[in-house]
């Protein structure tokens, strides 16, 4: 269940970040970012968390798993997508903040990043990876350690 939710988050908010407007238009730009802040703390981090820390949990707590290279190299990827989930996460919300400032009168809108090919790139790994997380922990291929 998590990870349904955390590809879906990153699916809309990929479709979010290819429809936002350019920063120029504030009060458009400022509503897209803000659903993406909606959707990446409501949705994306709890589907994170639930698909993450237990995974990892999982591994270490299971001895079967300790000399099974698939759940190794399921452990390497989940530290990978710990990493990029932080990495997409913080400047959503921080883009939706200074995006809301703008609208407030309290920022310069020409601060403003507008949508950035590394946000969507990392989004994009994230769901090659989340998708090799699944596939591994179907497959369960006989990789010994």
């Amino acid at each position: 269940m998590g990870a349904v939710g955390f590809m879906g988050s990153l699916a809309a908010l990929l479709v979010l970040e290819n429809l936002a407007p350019p920063p120029s238009s504030l009060v458009g730009y400022a509503l897209t970012r803000g659903a993406m802040a909606a959707i990446a703390t409501w949705v994306f981090l709890p589907s994170f968390v639930l698909t993450l820390i237990p995974g990892l949990l999982a591994i270490a707590a299971t001895p079967a798993f300790h000399n099974s290279g698939w759940a190794w190299i399921k452990a390497a990827t989940g530290i990978l997508i710990f990493a990029g989930g932080l990495h997409a996460l913080a400047p959503i919300q921080d883009e939706a903040r200074l995006s809301a400032e703008a609208v407030a009168g309290r920022l310069d809108p020409a601060t403003l990043a507008g949508a950035s090919e590394g946000e969507a790139a990392t989004m994009w790994v994230l769901l090659a990876v989340s998708t090799a997380n699944i596939v591994l922990g179907v497959w369960r291929p006989r990789i010994i350690r």
